[in-house]
């Protein structure tokens, strides 16, 4: 009777770390992503299928993945920012400028990052002060954003020296085989897993979560809820320049008109991996992984002809369906 009792813990604990496991936020966009994967591979084995492919697709989901990393913080604190394609343009610009006045190509990169960080700076700053929506806040710097790249870059693309900076984002020599994927794409993976450490095991993560859960709680409990939300935008706007780094990398140009969109792709990437537009919930894997899972549909559209609009389609249901997973989830919390 003893054994049957053991057994019966056994299995009901084998249960109830499956039921947890399932509850995760990135389970569900891993299973997508794993998905649509095998779809197009069996569509299109001769192209899509090949280590060059997939090296491909996981470079182009770099700059929107470590954007939307910011993002995710931001989200989880219960703020938006629609300021980020504007950041990384302007980002590139800088960048492109520092380079034409014969800095350092690490002088150049910390320029446009810090750059970035005092845009959030002031998106925070303005939310937290004057409380004002973040929604309005960050509609109206992405405008001013993007008029100051115009405006640094003389409404022109600005041709510079690239100084090694191409590199972060091309494959490996074939001396340095061994590192299997740019520079960039470790880079990524390794803001992720900072990202997620600070979000689960900090104070500063715990006070997003309060903040994003129920703001006037979260103030009750002593959390310096203006504080938390200027350096949470500084955080963003830190990684969104990170990520126009790496844009810069890929284009060799700054480019003010570049990255327009970009913000509905990361915010996308957010929702697709678990978070939630109301605050108190998002996944850094997850985020990751509905980056990732976009890349893989847009890739795939094209090997197997499906024209651009479909790509747009098969998109907007995921954002759909994503949200309305999200909603009956809290529901049924």
């Amino acid at each position: 009777m003893s054994n049957d009792r053991k057994t019966s813990r056994r299995s009901d604990a084998k249960r109830s770390m499956a039921v947890a496991l399932l509850r995760e936020p990135w389970v569900g966009p891993l299973g997508a992503v794993l998905f649509v994967y095998a779809l197009f591979a069996l569509l299109s084995p001769e192209t899509f299928l090949g280590w060059i492919n997939f090296t491909t697709m996981v470079r182009q989901t770099v700059v929107v993945g470590i954007a939307a990393l910011g993002m995710t913080l931001i989200m989880v604190q219960g703020g938006i920012d629609l300021s980020v394609g504007s950041v990384v343009a302007l980002t590139t610009v800088v960048v492109a400028r520092a380079l034409q006045g014969g800095v350092s190509v690490t002088a150049a990169c910390l320029f446009g990052v810090a750059t970035a960080a005092a845009a959030g700076l002031v998106n925070g700053a303005l939310v937290a002060g004057l409380r004002i929506t973040p929604f309005i806040v960050t509609l109206g710097s992405m405008s001013i954003l993007r008029g100051l790249a115009k405006g640094l870059a003389h409404e022109q693309k600005i041709d510079a020296p690239e100084a090694g900076l191409d590199e972060l984002m091309a494959m490996p020599p074939v001396d340095r085989a061994w590192q299997l994927l740019p520079v960039g794409v470790w880079l990524t993976l390794l803001l992720a897993v900072v990202a997620a450490v600070v979000l689960a095991y900090t104070r500063f993560g715990r006070h997003l979560v309060a903040t994003g859960s129920n703001e006037s709680t979260a103030r009750l409990c002593g959390v310096d809820v203006p504080s938390v939300t200027v350096l949470v935008y500084v955080v963003g706007g830190l990684l969104a320049g990170v990520a126009g780094v790496m844009e810069f990398s890929y284009l060799t140009v700054g480019d003010p008109t570049d990255s327009i969109g970009l913000e509905l792709a990361v915010i996308a990437a957010v929702v697709i991996g678990g978070g939630s537009l109301s605050g108190g919930q998002g996944s850094i894997p997850g985020t990751l992984l509905g980056a990732l899972l976009m890349t893989f549909i847009a890739a795939g559209c094209t090997h197997v002809g499906l024209p651009n609009w479909v790509q747009e389609i098969l998109t907007g249901l995921i954002i759909i369906v994503a949200v309305a997973l999200d909603g009956l989830r809290r529901r049924g919390g």
